[in-house]
Parts: C-alpha cells; structure tokens; sequence
C-alpha cells in the first residue's frame, strides 16, 4: 500500500512539472490583440502616395524668403490679399511663388542710438524720440537697446519690459568718435544674426562715419542685403556750416565737437575705410546716401527727424504697424548663379493705388541641383 501511494506522488509530481512547462510556453507567445503593432514594410504599396506628401514641409537653403509690406496711400496696412494676388520678379523674370504667409505676431526691435559727438547737440531729442518710438509697439514686441560712438554698446538685451527699456534709453551717454560702419558691421554680424524670428533696426543718427577701420560703406550693405532684417533710419542733419573743413579728403583733420569745443585741433588719421572726417557736406551726403541704401537694400525706409515730435510719432506708428503686420513670400529662382551674386527683385500686387515695401536685392548663395 505504502509503494502505491508512493508511485501516485511521484506520477502527480511529474504531471504538474510538465503543464507547467507547456503552460509557460504557451504563455510566451501570446500577443495581446490591443497592444500589437504591425510591422514596417518597405512594400511600394505601402509608402505614402504623392497626396498624402503635399503637408510635408520642405526646408530648402535655396528658398528666397521676401518680407512685404502693403499699405493704402495713407499709409494703412492692407489685410485679407491672397497669394494670387501677388507677383515677384528676379532680374525681370517672373518666379513661382512657392511659400505665402500673412503674418501678424511680435517682432523684435533693435533701436540704435548714435551718442557720436556730432550727434551731442541732438542726444536729448534723440532719446525722446526712442522713447516714442517704444511707445508705439506692440506690448509683446521685444526691443533691444545699443549705443554706439568710437564702439558698440549693449544697453539692453531683447525684452518686453518697457521699464527696463526707458532706463537703458534714458541712461545713454555721450561718446565721441564715429564708427558707425564698424559698430553695424559688428551690431549685424555678433548679434542680429542671433536673434530668431521676424526683426527689424532702426537707427537714430546723422548717418555719417568718420573713422572706421575694419568695415565700409559698401562692406555693410552687402552684409545687410544678406540679413533677413528690415533697417529704418530717423536721420539728425547735424551739419554745422561753421565747422565746415571743405572737405573729407585728407589723411589729417578734426573731430567734430559742440561748442566752445569746436575749436580745438583734435589731429587724428582717417583710415581709408571710413566715410570721412564727418565735417564737410559731401560727408553728410554720403551718410544720408548711406541710409537711404540700407532702407532700399532692406525693405526698409528713411524718416528725417528735423521736425516736431508729432510727426515721428506718426512716422514710428507707420513702422510699428509694418513690423506688426506683413506678408512673406518665398520662391526658388529659376536662373542659376554662383554664390555671392546680387539678384534685383521686384514685387508687385494686382491691386490699384497700393505702396508696396519690400527688400528690391539679395546676394545669392548659388542654386543647388
């Protein structure tokens, strides 16, 4: 009796170590029906169809980008136009517009102060009108403060804390020197290249450099034709036919300073690369040809600020609504070139009675196969 129930233990034990096995493998392969994903399949069948890629947005480095601006004959935003209402031409030939946006969010604002020694006599004047210039953007639009004279000074970084923007505003100092290409050469290259999203710089100032050494006229538009930024200007005419030296040519001549001042020799050498010494008036002209430039090459505009504060005010609130409210346009151009070429473009809108900003060059960065 006792071996019977002996083999009966030993034949349990061996039944339930088996269904355990079988039970464990079984359980193994199971897949739960709401949990299980298909597999890939590199099939043509199943890749996506030409429909299904027109939502894939292609980012191409041959893509030219237009920020336009469209505005009544009084000077009021024109919204609702469509993309067939626009036209874009390079070099005179019709393109495709690829890309269309009707944009209206913030953008950042760039206000540079000339704090230069001929500008001593309009400093007070020009701060104000920075002031009013803040007063009409929009209250989410980032501004940045710099200065510049004999260099550039950061005042403040981009922020929406208008407090913090009087006070670097109000607490602008006087320099002396200008090296107005060299302190845009840097200002564009160090840090508006670093600053994502639509923006824009305006620059309060008499346009003239005096001693420039590392950039030149031409050298900073070039650089601005290549900046996805719009440049304004509030231009001071500082000229002072007293102080007058009958021109900008020789290697040896003397700041420009206010009052009694004036009249002291300062000798300094005048490198080939600035504008001149900032005395004569063809060094005032070339400054205001100089703004009227970097507004041309940039979509941009020229305000003369020798007026009443209430005209800039009318002037700064054209520019904020412009920044505010804009279409883009991209194309791919149909002509190739090599890097480095500047292109002509031309925008036109099918609408009568219409002025139309936009940027009329850019330097080309060759067209890829």
């Amino acid at each position: 009796m006792r071996n019977v129930k002996l083999v009966v233990c030993l034949l349990s034990f061996v039944f339930l170590t088996a269904f355990q096995l079988i039970f464990a493998q079984t359980r193994e392969r199971r897949v739960e029906p709401s949990t299980a994903q298909p597999r890939p399949s590199s099939s043509p069948a199943q890749r996506p169809t030409s429909t299904e890629e027109v939502d894939v947005i292609r980012i191409d480095t041959n893509l030219v980008s237009v920020p336009v601006s469209v505005l009544d004959r009084n000077g009021m935003y024109i919204p609702n136009l469509q993309k067939e209402d626009f036209r874009i031409y390079e070099e005179g030939v019709e393109q495709e517009i690829a890309y269309f946006a009707a944009i209206d969010k913030p953008a950042t604002v760039v206000l540079m102060i000339d704090t230069s020694a001929s500008s001593w006599s309009k400093l007070e004047q020009i701060k104000d009108a920075a002031k009013a210039f803040v007063e009409e953007l929009n209250v989410d639009d980032p501004v940045m403060i710099v200065s510049f004279a004999q260099g550039l000074t950061i005042k403040c970084q981009p922020t929406v804390d208008r407090a913090k923007v009087r006070k670097a505003i109000e607490g602008t100092g006087k320099g002396l020197s200008t090296h107005l290409y060299d302190a845009m050469n840097k200002l564009m290259e160090k840090h508006l290249n670093r600053i994502q999203g639509r923006k824009a710089l305006v620059i309060f100032t008499d346009g003239v450099d005096a001693t420039s050494n590392d950039a030149t006229y031409e050298s900073t538009v070039h650089t601005a034709e290549e900046l996805d930024t719009t440049i304004y200007s509030i231009r001071y005419d500082t000229y002072d036919p007293a102080a007058d030296t009958g021109g900008s040519s020789s290697s040896q001549s003397s700041i420009r300073l206010p009052g009694i001042l004036r009249k002291i020799p300062l000798p300094i050498t005048i490198g080939t690369s600035g504008g001149g010494a900032g005395s004569s008036r063809s060094d005032y002209d070339r400054g205001e040809s100089y703004l009227h430039r970097l507004a041309e090459v940039t979509g941009g505009r020229v305000y003369e600020a020798n007026k009443d504060l209430s005209y800039l005010r009318n002037a700064f609130s054209h520019i904020a609504q412009e920044l505010s409210r804009q279409y883009t346009l991209g194309y791919y151009p149909t002509t190739r070139e090599g890097s480095g070429e500047r292109r002509k473009i031309k925008v036109r809108v099918d609408r009568p009675e219409v002025v139309i900003r936009a940027r009329d060059s850019y330097i080309s960065k060759g067209v890829k196969d």
